[in-house]
Parts: structure tokens; C-alpha cells; sequence
């Protein structure tokens, strides 16, 4: 019995480098599973930031001549689903003390990083590049589209309703455009479209008098608009892809500490 009793040689050792120190394995499974906990909701908060984007910005993507910003948004809700992913993957990891698992943890991780960092980067790039973009494209697109494509037309009817505004600069823009040429147009005698009015009715646009429309150009209030939120998903994407460093770095640091455990 007193010989079954003893411990090995070096076991006591090896006991202590495992759970003394500040980087000893339990102390690194204790710092994990907190931050993943803090991934999970920074994965819930990404994801609902793209997602917001995406529902907020959806219907006025048919007028926006790159497909950039919705790229931005869906970027982030792949970063976030990513993140709640790691965060149960680390979890599950840590607890179980598999190497196998935490590093798919760690190259997760790092996935979600490239991300984010990615998205934050190209949002402050986008955000130099969209006014002059914006401004040419809306402008083609109120002249020569409205009333000739019906993705586009419905766009513009809601931007004009949301931002309570007329035409691309102007609304004096709807005289020169493709949908005053047209026939019923010109019977009917308007000036807007109804959406330009205040208080939209049908016909309300024969009108053009401050009082019954809207005389601030959309490009002006869009503009500023998209470049807030581009602000928003940079500030987001940059911000929190420092977070994924230290959980690359512990887990990481873990994944080495449970290998020499083994080896020893």
C-alpha cells in the first residue's frame, strides 16, 4: 500500500507548473472561459450590426454602382456567426482540455480577426470614395432610371419619403429627366413625383411650391447617412478585432502549455 501510495518521479513538478503561476493551465482555462463569454455577446453584436446594415440599407443597394457596402455588411454577419462559433468551440475546448479542438478554436479566431480587420479597413476607404461615386451614380440613376426600372423607381420613391427630399441635387432634376418625357406624365401636368410631396397623394406633384414639396436634393442627406454608418461598421470592425487577439494569444498559450503537459 505505502508503495502504491508514493508519486512517481517528477509528477509533483509537473503538478505544480500546471497550476502555479500566472500562466498555468488552470489559471489560462479560468482567463478563457471568461473571454469567451465576451466573444460570444462581441459575435452577437457584430452579427446584429451587419444585420441591421443589411435591412436598414437593402431596398438602396440597386442604386449604389459597386457593391461594396452590402459586401461590408455581410462580411460582418459572417464575422459574428464565426464568433459565437468560437466561443462554444474554446469553451468546449478548454474544458476538455483537447488541443485538437482549440486550435480549430485558435484558426477560427483568427478567421473572425481577418475579418473584422478587413471590414474596418475597407469602411474608412469606402468612406473617402462614396461621395463622388454616390453622387454620379444617383444622379444617372434619377435622370435615366426612374419610372424605366421598377427596382430603381421604387428605391427612389422610398429614399425620397425617408429622407423627405426631390430629385438627386435639386428637385428642379425631374424637368430634365426621362420620366417627365413620358406621355401620362405630361397629360397629367407634374412637375415630381408624388414622392416628392410632403404629404404624399396621388397627382400631389402638379405642385412644385415649397409648401406641398420638398426642395433638398436625396444625394446630399444619403451621403451623409452612408457615411455614418460606414463610420459605424469601420469603428466596429477595427475596434473589435483587437479582441481577437488575445484570445489568439491565450489560446495559443494553452494549446502549448497542454502539449508539454503531454510530452513530459
Amino acid at each position: 500500500m505505502a508503495k502504491s501510495a508514493e508519486r512517481l518521479p517528477g509528477t509533483s513538478t509537473r503538478l505544480r507548473t500546471r497550476d502555479d503561476g500566472c500562466c498555468s493551465v488552470n489559471f489560462l482555462k479560468y482567463v478563457l472561459h471568461i473571454y469567451n463569454v465576451v466573444l460570444f455577446l462581441s459575435g452577437l453584436v457584430v452579427g446584429g450590426i451587419g444585420i441591421w446594415t443589411v435591412a436598414a440599407k437593402h431596398s438602396y443597394v440597386s442604386l449604389m454602382s459597386t457593391s461594396t457596402y452590402p459586401t461590408l455588411a455581410y462580411a460582418l454577419i459572417v464575422a459574428g456567426v464565426l464568433a459565437v462559433i468560437g466561443s462554444w468551440l474554446g469553451c468546449g475546448g478548454v474544458t476538455s482540455e483537447n488541443r485538437c479542438v482549440l486550435l480549430v478554436y485558435v484558426f477560427v479566431v483568427m478567421a473572425v480577426l481577418v475579418l473584422e480587420a478587413g471590414v474596418g479597413a475597407l469602411a474608412r476607404l469606402y468612406e473617402e470614395q462614396v461621395g463622388p461615386e454616390l453622387k454620379m451614380n444617383l444622379n444617372r440613376t434619377f435622370l435615366e432610371n426612374y419610372s424605366v426600372r421598377s427596382r430603381e423607381t421604387a428605391a427612389i420613391d422610398q429614399m425620397q419619403k425617408e429622407f423627405k427630399c426631390c430629385g438627386a441635387l435639386r428637385f428642379e432634376d425631374w424637368l430634365v429627366s426621362e420620366w417627365h418625357k413620358d406621355e401620362e406624365v405630361l397629360k397629367n401636368g407634374s412637375v415630381v413625383p408624388d414622392s416628392c410631396c410632403k404629404t404624399p397623394t396621388l397627382l400631389c406633384g402638379k405642385r412644385d411650391h415649397p409648401s406641398n414639396i420638398q426642395y433638398t436634393g436625396c444625394i446630399y442627406k444619403f451621403l451623409e447617412t452612408t457615411k455614418d454608418h460606414l463610420i459605424i461598421l469601420g469603428a466596429v470592425g477595427l475596434g473589435l478585432s483587437v479582441l481577437e487577439l488575445f484570445g489568439i494569444v491565450l489560446g495559443s498559450c494553452l494549446y502549448i502549455k497542454l502539449r508539454h503537459d503531454f510530452d513530459d
